[in-house]
């Protein structure tokens, strides 16, 4: 008797302790192993006039780097800002001045995985569950909280940050009031298994898949996501041979509308056929990385020169940031995508639209907006049921709100001007 209470005892004790060691071991996980704690601000001379760099303490296990302006008064509408790879809430520079001159207050992180915002793990074995979409929702949700605010105007993402200010959308439209979405446009959420009593879904055979396919073509290929979840990633690009600076002003360039072949149109379908149209630094040559991929049009020392919305001291900022951190932290969202981490609970939100006020903008030359077939489409005729306007900005490839800041500024600040 004495050994079964102690054994009932050992049990009760094991289901109070487990869930809390638990999550110790993910706060754990996302201690960082090479980011320095004890961070400062930016120094003044990185930023323009107005807009100021702190820090926001206990987000989600976070510390949070923010850019912020329009801080001066009291009680003004709220924009979120959430930026793509590889940025920075420094990548929103062009554009935060004249959001907070109509009377915002703009706030842009540095989000999990990049820069200044600590509490993440830059380790390739790491545990990926912090970077699950919903989680870094998550981040968003208490990064307003911690602000005061009970919602904001609107969420604006780019590249990478534009799922997940959709994300925000779909999953908190009390909060997210409005979205604007750039470069990557929002396909839908998942979808779950319909009328299968009635018709049974066919089950797929175990033949070649895209990236296979890719591989097989008689120039042999690779997808750039899929080259993102690969240990020696990071390195590459962070140690490249060329030196950082040289590799994010050649990355920076050859997705830019400075490069002249990038004249993007809509793809057929999703095979490794049409994909194969797309320029390198989406559908990479088997054998090579990404740091010799965008070596091959490093712009010259001329066009450097005369590069108005990547200076080189704003290009001194990026090389300095990534330089201490490498991309690890930005690359772990990628991984945590092909692995399929996060997508169970993410199908809670199966068939839910976004309804609020919604809006897109790409450069004109930015293939972001092609590159998953039938996304642009969907976009536009079911998952925004209220998408106020779509804008493909001349004179801008894939960072659009740095290529043409003035023009992006006005066309959101139109749109902010539609909200009832």
């Amino acid at each position: 008797m004495k050994d079964n209470n102690s054994r009932r005892q050992f049990l009760q004790l094991l289901s109070i302790t487990a869930p809390s060691l638990l999550v110790a071991n993910r706060l754990l996980a996302q201690i960082p192993d090479t980011i320095n704690p004890g961070i400062t601000p930016y120094p003044n001379n990185w930023l323009p006039v107005g807009i100021r760099s702190r820090f926001v303490d206990n987000v989600n296990g976070l510390r949070v780097h923010v850019l912020e302006s329009g801080y001066e008064t009291p009680n003004r509408p709220v924009l979120l800002l959430l930026h793509g790879f590889p940025e920075l809430a420094y990548s929103w520079r062009k554009i935060m001045i004249p959001l907070a001159s109509a009377g915002y207050h703009v706030i842009a992180p540095d989000l999990r995985g990049y820069g200044r915002t600590t509490g993440w793990s830059s380790d390739y074995g790491t545990d990926l569950t912090p970077f699950r979409m919903l989680n870094k929702v998550r981040d968003a949700i208490g990064l307003v909280s911690a602000f005061g605010y009970r919602y904001v105007d609107g969420v604006i993402g780019h590249d990478f940050g534009s799922p997940m200010a959709a994300w925000c959308a779909v999953t908190r439209p009390d909060i997210f009031r409005s979205v604007v979405m750039m470069s990557a446009p929002f396909g839908g959420t998942p979808l779950i298994p319909f009328d299968t009593i009635n018709n049974p879904s066919v089950e797929r055979s175990g033949g070649p898949n895209i990236y296979d396919n890719l591989a097989s073509l008689s120039r042999p290929r690779k997808h750039y996501q899929r080259y993102y979840t690969t240990r020696e990633a990071n390195e590459h690009m962070w140690h490249a041979e060329q030196g950082l600076s040289n590799f994010i002003r050649a990355y920076y360039h050859h997705k830019s509308a400075d490069w002249d072949d990038n004249k993007p149109y809509r793809l057929a379908a999703r095979t490794a056929e049409e994909w194969a149209k797309m320029p390198t630094y989406y559908i990479m040559d088997l054998n090579e990385n990404m740091a010799e991929t965008v070596a091959k049009v490093m712009p010259t020392a001329a066009e450097n020169a005369s590069n108005t919305w990547l200076t080189e001291a704003e290009l001194a900022v990026y090389a300095a940031e990534y330089g201490r951190t490498g991309f690890q932290g930005g690359l772990n969202s990628y991984r945590m995508g092909a692995t399929g981490i996060g997508s169970a609970e993410m199908q809670l939100y199966t068939g839910k639209t976004i309804d609020q006020p919604s809006m897109f903008i790409s450069g004109l030359s930015d293939w972001g907006t092609y590159q998953s077939p039938g996304s642009f489409e969907r976009m536009q005729e079911r998952s925004c049921t209220d998408m106020r306007s779509v804008h493909l900005v001349e004179g801008a490839g894939h960072w659009v709100q740095q290529e043409q800041g003035t023009e992006t500024s006005r066309l959101i600040l139109a749109f902010l001007d539609t909200l009832v």
